[in-house]
């Protein structure tokens, strides 16, 4: 079976089509989220913190502000004049060691060390006055290993916490 040449008419069609699209895919914007058209900002009040650790506060406050308005496709506001306001405690903080390998004398080496968070935190609507999300057993882990910083597991479970948040906020719509 022989090919034809490809004629002129087929290449216009062929970029016309694209052209065609390309200018139809320009009207097209998304709002990550999907969030309430009514919300355009957020406060993101710092957590009640009910732990003798009181860097959490702050960690998990921070990382809040980088992540969850884009997450959501809203903008950071003050508490007095914001749309929706995210709030929380922080209820627990502990330190485990899950991996750990015994010998036959009787002592202990810890291999693995664990980080566990819980916090509770709601989102509430404040142009409708409803709370939108709300989870008050939030709980997750970061793990390190013997010998490395603390700080390893506890980023690792604030970015887990941050990121049940976001899929909690969007999971309503």
């Amino acid at each position: 079976m022989a090919l034809r040449p490809l004629a002129i008419r087929d290449v216009l069609g062929t970029f016309t089509c694209i052209a065609v699209l390309a200018a139809g895919g320009c009207n097209y914007s998304f709002r990550s989220g999907s969030f309430p058209d009514h919300i355009r900002t957020v406060a993101i009040l710092p957590f009640d913190n009910d732990t003798n650790r009181f860097e959490l506060t702050q960690e998990i406050h921070e990382e809040l502000l980088q992540t969850l308005p884009g997450a959501l496709g809203v903008t950071n506001a003050g508490a007095d004049v914001a749309d929706a306001v995210v709030q929380g405690r922080i209820v627990r903080y502990d330190l485990t060691a899950p991996l750990f390998r015994a010998d036959q004398v009787g002592t202990v080496d810890v291999l693995q060390r664990q980080v566990s968070i819980r916090v509770e935190v709601e989102l509430i609507d404040r142009v409708e006055d409803v709370i939108l999300w709300d989870n008050l057993s939030l709980s997750t882990q970061g793990q390190y290993l013997e010998g490395e910083p603390e700080e390893i597991g506890r980023h690792e479970a604030i970015e887990l916490i941050i990121q049940r948040i976001v899929d909690g906020a969007q999971s309503n719509w």
